[in-house]
């Protein structure tokens, strides 16, 4: 049985079978493992997890206080109740996403290139010129207001070679997105995009055997890596044109509202609007993305693994308005159908977050691909209903993510 407990309660002999955080802010190469050696305990403790889900099927139970535990059916109805909350909203209209996928892909591209180039400069000592980033900033914010959804997802099918390049093209894409859901003001979407661009800058500074490693860190890699927001807040401080807000969100992205996070602890209100904003869309695109240890997240799944770490990592509200900018079911995620069938998200649907416009091509009835078939959940006398997600490495399908680029 899954239980979700503090760590405070966590002992040797349970058998973890989820950390309740991003893999980014631990340094355990794997989620799931019986947990018997007092030295990662400690350092459960110590890098800021709070919760942790054992399975008391493979280990350990909680005996003592048994309480403080949270079966996995109660998760699932918290997680369904916070989303039905941001679902309550309007869904944002937009262009089509074949009509911007082509362009999106061209942005993507030089998008790239233009990181490429930057976090070369930085290694080799050369001082950035962040207002040149300013143009693919615009670019970028364009295509985001045509169809968010189009350059998002794009950018999230990034390889684990050039995870670090996407992953700062990913995360302002996310930033526009959600400076607009937010309702700020143009000059500060602008804002908010370029420090979304230049978040990571410090990672051009972490050696790539470190920042490549396809195992578990040891403590010293790990602080290694925790160093790259100091880092790059010095990088920035040399850089023409590096406003405030970028310099803020760079050093403070991995700060969370309970305090736990780093570099300097900052809780709920020290943290800048824009670094709160930074904090969410950097976990989404890192834990739906491909690593050199880990394969992303399913894009829906990891909305709701976010909606359980809410309350001690991210501000709320801000949390709330990112789910209705990505939308509570995002675009390449996998989904089950009353009907019993099989579908990946193509769109947002045009009048609610829990309608969206599918590819559907999988009849689990029947055990077998079925002629593909578009879906509109939104259109008037539709007799099908998302039932819930799925894991997509269940399946094994293959060409997963091409069903939702292929035009309607």
């Amino acid at each position: 049985m899954l239980k979700r407990i503090p760590v405070t309660h966590l002992k040797r002999g349970m058998y973890i079978h989820e950390l309740c955080g991003s893999w980014m802010e631990h340094p355990f190469w794997r989620n799931a493992f019986l947990l018997d050696d007092p030295a990662d305990l400690k350092r459960i403790v110590e890098c800021g997890i709070h919760e942790v889900w054992i399975d008391t099927g493979k280990g350990l139970d909680v005996v003592e206080h048994p309480e403080v535990a949270v079966d996995k059916a109660s998760r699932d109805a918290e997680v369904e109740r916070e989303l039905q909350r941001a679902a309550a909203a309007p869904a944002p209209q937009h262009s089509s996403m074949s009509e911007e996928l082509a362009r999106a892909s061209q942005i993507c591209a030089r998008a790239k290139q233009a990181v490429v180039s930057m976090f070369g400069e930085a290694r080799m000592g050369c001082a950035i010129q962040a207002e040149d980033a300013m143009p693919l900033v615009d670019e970028i914010s364009a295509s985001v207001a045509r169809n968010p959804g189009a350059l998002i997802s794009l950018a999230r099918l990034k390889t684990a070679d050039d995870y670090t390049y996407m992953h700062s093209v990913a995360v302002c894409a996310l930033m526009i997105a959600l400076a607009r859901q937010l309702g700020l003001d143009e000059a500060q979407v602008r804002q908010a995009g370029l420090a979304g661009l230049l978040h990571d800058l410090g990672k051009a500074l972490i050696p790539l055997e470190i920042l490549n490693k396809p195992g578990k860190l040891s403590d010293a890699e790990f602080e290694v890596v925790k160093s790259h927001p100091v880092e790059g807040h010095k990088l920035l401080l040399e850089a023409a044109g590096a406003d405030p807000v970028a310099l803020d969100v760079c050093l403070h992205h991995h700060e969370k509202v309970d305090g736990s996070g780093y570099p300097k602890h900052l809780k709920a209100d020290e943290i800048s609007l824009f670094a709160r904003m930074g904090a969410v869309c950097d976990v989404y695109d890192a834990i739906t993305s491909n690593r050199p240890y880990k394969a992303g997240w399913d894009p829906a799944e990891s909305i709701r693994r976010m909606v359980e770490w809410s309350k001690g990592h991210f501000d709320e509200t801000i949390f709330q308005a990112f789910v209705r900018s990505v939308g509570i079911y995002p675009v390449g995620s996998l989904v089950r159908l009353e009907s019993g069938r099989l579908g990946v998200v193509m769109d947002q649907g045009s009048k609610s977050l829990l309608k969206p416009k599918l590819r559907v091509f999988y009849s689990t009835r029947a055990d077998a691909h079925i002629q593909p078939e578009v879906l509109d959940l939104a259109r008037p006398g539709c007799p099908d209903r998302i039932a819930g997600t799925e894991d997509p490495s269940r399946w094994h399908f293959k060409d997963l993510e091409r069903l939702w680029q292929v035009p309607a």
